[in-house]
């Protein structure tokens, strides 16, 4: 059997920002080093309705050397502390997840045991007395916070405009020799003895040959799946949504720091708020709603008109199974995808670009990296999708049967233990690496009414003085540097002054 093939020559198939993304990181990483080239049709567009993050988009941001006073005004961004999910528990539900910590943890215990204790003895207040992001966001307030001793982790993302930020990276990467095609894939050339992808076929008759593709062409997998047959693992029975809407409507007032996540009886609206228009979508079931009365309570929960078309979108729930495939890697919707919820999808893409980039096969594709990097990428979204699928379960609604199927149905052996640890004992573990950690788990058990029997013994240890003193001091401490914090309008307004 002959030698693997040196990788050095790169095709990215399809732009937006899965495909940018890509492009800019590697160019980054790898320089010279690799001959990148993506291939787009700028008449066809993307999705681009994904305009919420998480608070990797920094390590991202600063991985690329961005400035964060240019890339906010580049892709008119607002700061988001967390997302307020609405009528998710009971109808009349309101609670948020946050980014920032909750309260302070003690050496060898966490801080929310103590917060139990309090409870379960008729005090504590209420759990988000002790975020530092919420009482910001509630009070629509922003500035960056540098990490001190005596206050609650906080931290915070971004959203913004999606087609502005594949725009930005577009020129990021083409200042640093990526090359671009503007071009149609007509047809896929596989080599006949290792079923690797030789070259592409464009509509001019072209050809775009490869040592590595990076299959970003979105729900058509026009690599990974037309191309390679990679089959699909399907969580619709997990999570039953299979349809969106999207469009953009003004922006009134003041925009709030922070997502709004709104339960419908079959499915849920978000509201995402830049400077210049609110971003708005339905993300719901057609098996509760067809598409006309999905448009109708889509627009009847709108805050203003519509100044876009409204933008119909299907999907399918899932995974695909070997994320990467021969010299093929699918990343992006190519790959799989997970609704909106958690804003997750652009940081699935960083995540797959670092582990492609840590995988990367220099001397030859090898089956020992693309082995690792599936089983990671797998364990990654298996992660994501428990979290995502615990917000539907802990529903207590009764208004259609969407809700009441997804109160009742079986689970993955990894969420069924983790919802059993928390209401057993109040503990949370986190995986390494886990995208979301304690607090994120805790603000969702709390918020969707989950309630442990017990807390740690630890938290009993303190005296009841003790024990008031400390929440006492973690609410005083936030009150201070919030109280001289100001509002997200005018620290946007400040960042965009010159000077």
């Amino acid at each position: 059997m002959s030698e693997p093939a040196p990788v050095r020559k790169v095709v990215v198939l399809g732009g937006g920002t899965a495909g940018w993304i890509t492009a800019a990181m590697l160019v980054r990483e790898f320089g010279a080093a690799l001959d990148i080239q993506l291939v787009e049709s700028r008449a066809l567009g993307t999705i681009g309705v994904g305009e919420a993050t998480v608070p990797t988009i920094k390590t991202l941001n600063n991985g690329l050397g961005l400035d964060e006073k240019a890339f906010i005004g580049r892709v008119n961004a607002t700061f988001k502390l967390g997302i307020q999910f609405e009528g998710w528990g009971a109808e009349d539900s309101c609670y948020m997840h946050t980014f920032g910590a909750i309260g302070q943890d003690r050496p060898f215990c966490p801080f929310h045991h103590f917060f139990l204790r309090a409870r379960a003895e008729g005090g504590g207040g209420d759990l988000w007395d002790y975020s530092l992001n919420y009482q910001a966001a509630k009070q629509g307030r922003f500035a960056p916070m540098r990490p001190h001793p005596e206050l609650p982790r906080f931290d915070y993302a971004y959203h913004f405009d999606a087609a502005l930020y594949a725009e930005l990276l577009r020129d990021y990467s083409l200042e640093r020799g990526v090359r671009t095609l503007d071009a149609l894939v007509k047809d896929v050339a596989l080599d006949p003895e290792t079923g690797f992808v030789r070259h592409l076929v464009l509509d001019s008759g072209d050809t775009v040959e490869g040592d590595l593709f990076i299959d970003c062409s979105g729900f058509r997998a026009l690599l990974i799946e037309k191309a390679l047959e990679v089959g699909y693992t399907d969580w619709d029975h997990w999570l039953p949504c299979d349809r969106a809407i999207a469009a953009q409507t003004p922006l009134a007032g003041e925009p709030r720091p922070y997502t709004r996540s709104i339960a419908k009886a079959g499915g849920w609206q978000w509201q995402i708020p830049l400077q210049h228009r609110m971003g708005n979508g339905l993300v719901y079931s057609s098996g509760t709603w067809d598409e006309d009365e999905a448009t109708r309570v889509f627009t009847e929960g709108l805050e203003g008109e519509p100044t876009t078309k409204l933008n119909h979108i299907r999907f399918r729930v899932g995974v695909r199974q070997q994320p990467w495939c021969r010299n093929v890697v699918a990343i992006g919707l190519s790959g799989g995808f997970l609704e909106p919820l958690e804003s997750t999808s652009i940081h699935l893409v960083h995540t797959a670009v670092l582990r492609l980039i840590w995988c990367f096969p220099f001397q030859g594709v090898s089956d020992w990296e693309i082995g690792e990097f599936n089983r990671q990428t797998l364990h990654e979204w298996g992660q994501v999708r428990d979290f995502i699928i615990a917000h539907y379960h802990l529903n207590t609604r009764q208004d259609s049967e969407l809700w009441r199927h997804c109160a009742s149905m079986d689970l993955p052996d990894s969420l069924v233990h983790k919802i059993g640890l928390y209401r057993e004992t109040g503990k949370i573990l986190r995986e390494c690496e886990e995208l979301f950690g304690n607090p994120s788990w805790l603000q969702l058990f709390e918020g969707q009414g989950l309630r442990p029997r017990q807390f740690h013994p630890i938290a009993a240890a303190l005296s009841p003085e003790e024990l008031a003193g400390m929440l006492d001091g973690i609410r005083s401490t936030i009150a201070k540097p919030l109280a001289a914090m100001p509002s997200h309008g005018d620290f946007l307004r400040m960042l965009a002054s010159p000077g």
